[in-house]
């Protein structure tokens, strides 16, 4: 029987940005963008749950706007790399960190007993671009969203279905099965088609980007992400509509594969 494939190594990826691109400017950017994200739901004073935190610029972020945060995140070394990162937001507390995948049902039980959540559940579910990596998008979807209070706010972001996003798929699996040199031969290869690709659609520097992020460790994500699933804003939508849910907004992806943004409201 063959060993099941290797996922992505998106701590490694995190831990090369936090070491090389993470900056004050880009903190303040990612802290701008979850205010704007969650629009005139104050975090002051609520839980805040981030699942897949990677760098923690969001989970900083959120500590920093006053709410009471936890994180969760399959690799250990985002946990390395988030304290690392700590230095650019001042203002933040105390986080408690879980190590495990939200796939996983023992790590979804312990989410609950952490923090103040109790069986009640969090204010705010936070999982920007991450349940799409998990290898079971729908049950991820799930898990994460049981983890959401009555009244409270599920923040998701999902790669968008796009008739390319078969070819991608085809890409990452490439990438993930390849040695070492042959995905430097990828990233370097892809790296132009994708800033040229990104300057088409958008019309806007592919350098110049939002949430904190930096081009280039975005392009060994985009290339490399894998496992990877994708849904239109529709597809997710009757995801979490039979488990109580109702869509507040969303936002569509800017570019054809990228991630459409889903705001959720959990019914009482």
């Amino acid at each position: 029987m063959s060993e099941p494939t290797k996922p992505f190594d998106f701590g490694q990826n995190w831990a090369a940005f936090s070491d090389h691109a993470a900056t004050g400017e880009r903190g303040a950017q990612a802290r701008a963008a979850l205010v704007s994200l969650m629009g005139d739901f104050d975090l002051r004073g609520k839980t805040f749950l981030d699942i897949g935190f990677g760098q923690g610029f969001s989970l900083l972020s959120a500590s920093t706007l006053g709410a009471r945060v936890v994180g969760c995140d399959i690799d250990p070394r985002c946990h390395e790399v988030l304290e690392r990162n700590r230095a650019l937001f001042p203002d933040a507390g105390v986080i408690p960190l879980q190590v495990g995948s939200i796939l996983d049902d023992a790590v979804v039980a312990a989410l609950y007993d952490t923090q103040e959540s109790g069986r009640v559940g969090y204010d705010v579910v936070h999982s920007w671009g991450v349940l799409h990596h998990t290898g079971d998008m729908k049950r991820a979807l799930a898990n994460a969203g049981s983890l959401v209070r009555p009244g409270g706010r599920f923040v998701v972001a999902i790669y968008n279905r796009h008739w390319s996003s078969p070819p991608w798929l085809a890409i990452k699996s490439t990438y993930i099965h390849s040695p070492k040199w042959l995905r430097r031969v990828l990233i370097g290869a892809l790296y132009p088609v994708i800033w040229i690709a990104k300057l088409a659609v958008t019309g806007k520097n592919p350098n110049r980007m939002e949430r904190g992020m930096d081009f280039y460790y975005n392009v060994v994500d985009w290339v490399g992400g894998y496992p990877y699933e994708y849904a239109t804003i529709a597809e997710v939508e009757q995801i979490c509509r039979p488990m109580g849910f109702s869509l507040l907004r969303s936002t569509p992806a800017k570019v054809p594969t990228g991630c459409n943004e889903l705001v959720f409201l959990k019914h009482d």
